[in-house]
Parts: C-alpha cells; structure tokens; sequence
C-alpha cells in the first residue's frame, strides 16, 4: 500500500549564540553530525562531520562555520540531504560542541544560544539548552531510516560533560556514557 506521506528529505540544522564580551576568550561552538551503519546503529560512528569536513558522498554538508558568534542571526549552518544518503546507513545524530581549549565552558556560561531544525519552511524543532545549562555538549537530533527507507525525526536534547572528541565518540550511544 502505499502512503500520501513524505519523508524527511532535506534538513537543516541552524546554531546561534552571542560572541563573548571583549578581551575573552571566544565562545566557539560546533555542529557535529554522527552516521552510523544499518548493522551497528548504536556502536562506534562510521563517519563525523563537522567544522572543515563533510561527508564522503556530499549528503551532509557544514554551509557556515562561525568561531566567535559574531553576525546576525544563525551562525553556524549544516544542511542534511538525508534522501541521498546511501540504504547502508540508518542513523544519523546531530549534536553541538563548545570547543574548551580556554577552560570549560557550559551551555549557561553563553549567552543567547539556541539551535533550529528546518525542513524547508517548517520549524521540526527549536531549543535554547537551558534544560541541559551545565553541560558542554548535547545531542540534538536522531534521525532513523524506518523499515520502508523513510527518514523519521526525533527531537531529543541530552547533555553530555566532556571535550568535543569526547563527545563526538558518545553522542550516539543509547544513554550518556554507555
């Protein structure tokens, strides 16, 4: 049978925060995207994107990479063509990093983050991590190809304490630090 549904074909995941007052250190976050196989959903990531990479096949894609948070609006921008992406992979989880080359930085010590998932014009999901304040990353979207090959979205922010490659290795874990 088939459906009059559409399935999440192209997305885009959007990041804005305020610059650190003058004569700080930078506020720089990152937006980390993990793809994970069909036969290992939940172990190590088969590949990472993220600041000065994309993917191998050119589905997922940094646009904008800020490091201060400088400019209007949306700072960092990474674009998902998950209807491209090969059957071999059936997850992918978006999160954001803060860099803490400075010493540690928290999602409360930035002022005015927040992260927006679009598809096209609508708004799928949109948080400003006050729920996950003491953390130094999150996760922020789980993407997972369903029996018939569509792409379903789930919302689902959860806080992780630890430096970007840390977190990068665990962001797609079950539960945090499993």
């Amino acid at each position: 049978m088939s459906t009059p549904n559409k399935d999440i074909e192209k997305v885009e995941v959007r990041l804005k925060w305020d610059p650190s007052p003058s004569g700080t250190p930078d506020h720089d976050l990152d937006i980390i995207a993990a793809t994970y196989l069909a036969d290992a959903p939940y172990g190590a990531p088969a590949y990472l994107v993220h600041f000065d990479s994309r993917s191998p096949d050119g589905t997922i894609n940094l646009n904008r990479d800020s490091r201060t948070g400088q400019g209007f609006g949306f700072d960092e921008v990474m674009t998902l063509e998950l209807s491209r992406l090969a059957s071999t992979y059936a997850r992918v989880v978006v999160g954001v990093a803060i860099q803490q080359r400075d010493g540690r930085k928290a999602f409360a010590d930035i002022p005015n983050t927040g992260v927006q998932i679009r598809e096209g014009y609508t708004n799928l999901a949109e948080d400003d991590f006050s729920a996950v304040g003491t953390a130094t990353a999150a996760t922020v979207a789980e993407f997972v190809r369903g029996a018939s090959g569509a792409w379903e979205f789930r919302s689902m922010v959860r806080g992780f304490d630890g430096d970007p490659d840390s977190f990068a290795g665990e962001m797609g874990n079950r539960t945090p630090g499993a």
